[in-house]
């Protein structure tokens, strides 16, 4: 069948591609690249990308073209849902012969309940979906695929045997032509990246255990797959050619540095092609393998601390200590590679104390560019069964985590501590971070050297504060409601 691999329009900014941490509308515009719908269209013969909240397609552009195909599959999300079911029920209404499946982490969780959302949705794609988009869109009869749930003929809920993930990553095609044919790169934007930027996987799952991270506990797993060495050096030589003009690649496997030897491997493969590179990591390596990455094209990590409360980590089952992540960012500091430090608001059991702790080591860490979130408990995850059974969650509705704007929400509030409170703290540690000398000076600095640099900065400075102050009217609405109530 012809297939429309589809991220529907949504919230205006909003960004449905960050898979592991959360879908939402940042502070800045921010998009993550589409990687887990590329990645089936590449299996896929005359399948086709399209993403439209970072390329401003609406929903009648996207109906236009949804027209043209027999099988949209649709990424979905626990924020997003409602509004996908809505879209899916428009391309269903124009042709009621297009078959809609739905996939995502939201999906593969609760097939059943992402089933009855609609009844214009065909199918659900479990697990790890890329071979199960594929059985589809080949005509197969969804009760002989595996890793699928789908309504019956009696309209009954039917749930196949699950899919294995995927062992040898390396029969997975390069996602980097449906990018080219699909994708206007320049579209995509993350604050802390050099533009443009393109962002790709080299394996999937994490042995890590942290409570909160959506994907491991939903699709990945927490075992590291991976590609080989090889084959990932050869799709970035590739890449090169195809993107002349991208600046940096983003490798955004939850954890880069989890297979330290491997990572060591792809870097030595890296340095010959002078490209510039970065990747998430955990605060946990020592200087000499940070230098040597810098060494092969490294200029910056993407590193959770989450929480400056050692309590809070070893809740959330963090794995690294505050002293080693003090370690690992003094010697990110001394070999030159710069760190994007992400911090969580409302883990358990947050209290006013430990959002103090957080801003003070975050002051201390001193990192050039940071992002705080609120905590998000996707289903699926250790953090929402532990809401659930402790009643931490704010509202009756448990999947409620954006405002209507597709800002984050406080979902969570514990003992001595009201979600207004949790709200509140994020625009309150933003400002404590940045508003100081230091940092000021770091992004003046990077303005002054270039001229491009200067105009995004300006204009994520404008976004940056115009969303804080929405922040703040949405926290006067969601006070003014409680009031009413």
């Amino acid at each position: 069948m012809k297939t429309l691999f589809l991220s529907p329009p949504s919230f205006d900014g909003f960004d449905g591609g960050a898979g592991s941490r959360y879908q939402a509308r940042r502070e800045v515009t921010s998009f993550w690249y589409p990687t887990w719908l590329a990645q089936p269209a590449a299996l896929v013969p005359n399948a086709k990308l399209m993403d439209c909240p970072p390329h401003d397609i609406g929903i009648q552009q996207c109906l236009k073209e949804a027209q043209g195909y027999d099988h949209v599959v649709i990424h979905t999300s626990t924020p997003s849902l409602k509004n996908d079911c809505k879209v899916a029920e428009a391309i269903k209404k124009q042709k009621p012969s297009t078959l809609i499946g739905f996939v995502g982490a939201h999906a593969a969780v609760l097939p059943t309940e992402t089933l009855k959302t609609s009844s214009v949705i065909d199918w659900v794609g479990r697990k790890e979906f890329d071979f199960t988009c594929k059985e589809v869109a080949e005509g197969r009869p969804l009760e002989t695929i595996a890793g699928l749930s789908y309504r019956d003929k009696d309209g009954k809920i039917k749930h196949t045997p699950e899919r294995e993930l995927i062992t040898n990553m390396d029969t997975l095609p390069w996602v980097a032509d449906v990018y080219k044919r699909d994708l206007q790169i320049e579209k995509y934007f993350i604050g802390y990246l050099l533009h443009p930027y393109i962002s790709l996987y080299t394996g999937r799952g994490c042995p890590a255990q942290c409570t909160f991270c959506l994907w491991p506990q939903t699709i990945g797993g927490h075992k590291y797959r991976v590609r080989s060495a090889q084959n990932v050096a050869d799709e970035m030589a590739y890449m090169k050619k195809l993107f002349p003009q991208v600046k940096e690649f983003f490798f955004d496997d939850d954890t880069f540095t989890a297979n330290l030897p491997r990572a060591r491997e792809i870097a030595k493969k890296l340095a010959p092609l002078g490209l510039t590179w970065s990747c998430n990591s955990r605060a946990n390596i020592d200087y000499d393998t940070i230098k040597f990455f810098k060494d092969a094209g490294l200029r910056l990590f993407l590193v959770g601390y989450e929480s400056g409360n050692s309590d809070i980590l070893q809740r959330i089952k963090k794995g690294v200590t505050l002293d080693e992540m003090r370690r690992f960012t003094r010697s990110c500091h001394e070999a030159g590679v710069v760190i994007h430090g992400t911090f969580i608001l409302g883990l358990p059991i947050e209290t006013p104390q430990t959002i103090e702790n957080t801003i003070r080591f975050a002051q201390e860490l001193d990192v050039f560019s940071i992002q705080v979130s609120l905590a998000a408990p996707y289903p699926g995850t250790e953090l929402y069964e532990m809401a659930r059974q402790n009643g931490w969650f704010v509202k009756k509705d448990k999947t409620d985590i954006v405002h209507e704007d597709g800002f984050q929400q406080s979902a969570l509030e514990y003992p001595g501590l009201s979600k207004d409170a949790i709200f509140e703290a994020l625009d309150r540690f933003y400002h404590a971070y940045y508003l100081r000398p230091k940092p000021i000076l770091r992004i003046v600095k990077t303005m002054l050297e270039d001229k491009d640099v200067f105009v995004r900065r300006c204009r994520e400075g404008y976004e940056f504060f115009r969303s804080l102050n929405q922040r703040k009217e949405d926290l006067a609405l969601s006070r003014s409601t409680a009031g009413a109530t």
